[in-house]
């Protein structure tokens, strides 16, 4: 990448919001796809296969309101954007694994798409863009990929398949017309690319940073103007807005949580069936839960303030039991430390603190085996961040398997 775009991104990342948030270099896709390339001819060779097929990833799809006609606002879906960076809706992307080569499919869109959408882009337009080496349409997939094939026998696609544990959904491979003349692999593909996605770039960190840089300035923003007799649905108004008029982020990383009052032990709340509309009172705690999405990377932060500005004197203990816990963590955290040890650490700082202020009563070590924690913290102590809030969603399932163990409810 040339220097001034990095300089550029990375100066964006540590500066002040502006009107004019930073060009994404496409580089950053790039040394994605590089990434999972060297990967997976990694696994091929230990595997004793060839360095033979395509990767084929299917772009998210423009997605209507019920049987209306509203198009709701595109986000395309999270391992196309990773790899390719692809705004718009309908395309596939494959990548050759033998030659390395990247080839965008467009959707070949008809002629009244001009008049209600916009300019019909060419494909040179997608491929100066998103730096692929070819684009063509979506119709010409099965001969495009037949020609570019050297193995032998029909070409092998390695699709896109597999579970995320957090949702229990599975990921889609790609369908099209004609796909029955190719050999598919659904197995080898999902955890190679799953594991590609768990260590950041430099450049992927600067973008997480932009996203987060933004959201705290939003976050501070609100906290200046919360007063007593506010709904809720006010503070996560001025959230969006400051993130899309200062940052450019048009999307957020996951539904808003504008808690205040006894909503703030709900843990999502903000959903359509708590939608974020209680009136602020004066003596109230107020959590919010709020990230904005920068080109694809998120953030996700949570602070929690009194809306009168002064705490009492039982807000203020559990308050500082919850800091104590955090910095506790964050000065163990060093590499080869167990996330697990790390989430009883944060449990054992929090009883100690409440057996303290005498809201509990009982042996420290007797709580900790009966998990007493798990009443004031029944999540596990984070996730990693990326392209998705939970990114990438889910862990391995011998991880999974350790963690049930210490019988987690969810991964917050």
């Amino acid at each position: 990448m040339a220097k001034s775009s990095r300089e550029a991104i990375s100066m964006a990342s540590t500066s002040p919001s502006s009107l004019s948030p930073p060009k994404v270099p496409m580089e950053l896709h790039v040394s994605n796809r590089q990434k999972l390339l060297k990967s997976l001819r990694q696994h091929l060779s230990n595997s004793s296969r060839p360095h033979h097929g395509f990767v084929l990833l299917q772009g998210g799809e423009e997605q209507t309101r019920y049987c209306t006609d509203h198009i709701e606002l595109f986000r395309q879906e999270s391992y196309f954007a990773y790899l390719f960076g692809v705004r718009e809706p309908g395309f596939y992307g494959a990548i050759d694994i033998a030659t390395g080569k990247s080839i965008l499919f467009a959707p070949r869109l008809p002629a009244n798409y001009a008049v209600w959408l916009g300019e019909i882009k060419p494909v040179s337009y997608f491929q100066e863009r998103y730096m692929v080496s070819m684009v063509y349409y979506t119709d010409e997939i099965v001969q495009l990929l037949v020609d570019q094939y050297k193995g032998s026998g029909k070409p092998l696609l390695f699709l896109l398949h597999g579970l995320n544990t957090d949702s229990n959904n599975f990921s889609k491979p790609a369908e099209f017309k004609g796909i029955e003349n190719f050999e598919r692999d659904l197995t080898t593909l999902h955890p190679v690319l799953t594991e590609c996605r768990v260590c950041k770039s430099d450049l992927e960190l600067a973008l997480i940073q932009i996203a987060n840089n933004i959201s705290s300035e939003a976050h501070v923003e609100v906290m200046r103007k919360t007063k007593a007799g506010m709904k809720e649905y006010q503070l996560e108004s001025m959230f969006l807005h400051h993130t899309y008029m200062y940052g450019g982020c048009r999307h957020c990383s996951y539904t808003c949580i504008c808690a205040t009052g006894e909503n703030s032990a709900v843990l999502h709340y903000g959903h359509a069936a708590a939608p974020n509309d209680r009136i602020l009172e004066d003596g109230d705690m107020a959590l919010l839960d709020m990230g904005a999405e920068y080109s694809f990377y998120g953030s996700d932060i949570t602070c929690t303030f009194p809306v009168n500005g002064k705490f009492t004197s039982d807000q203020s203990l559990i308050y500082n039991a919850v800091l104590d816990a955090h910095n506790a963590v964050i000065a163990a955290m060093k590499p080869g430390v167990s996330w697990v040890d790390m989430h009883k650490l944060a449990e054992k700082i929090i009883l100690e603190s409440l057996e303290k202020g005498n809201i509990l009563v009982g042996n420290l070590d007797d709580m900790m085996v009966e998990r007493v924690g798990a009443v004031f913290m029944p999540h596990g102590l984070g996730h990693l961040l990326g392209i998705d809030t939970h990114d990438p969603g889910g862990y391995p399932k011998v991880f999974v398997t350790n963690l049930s163990a210490y019988r987690f409810f969810s991964l917050w």
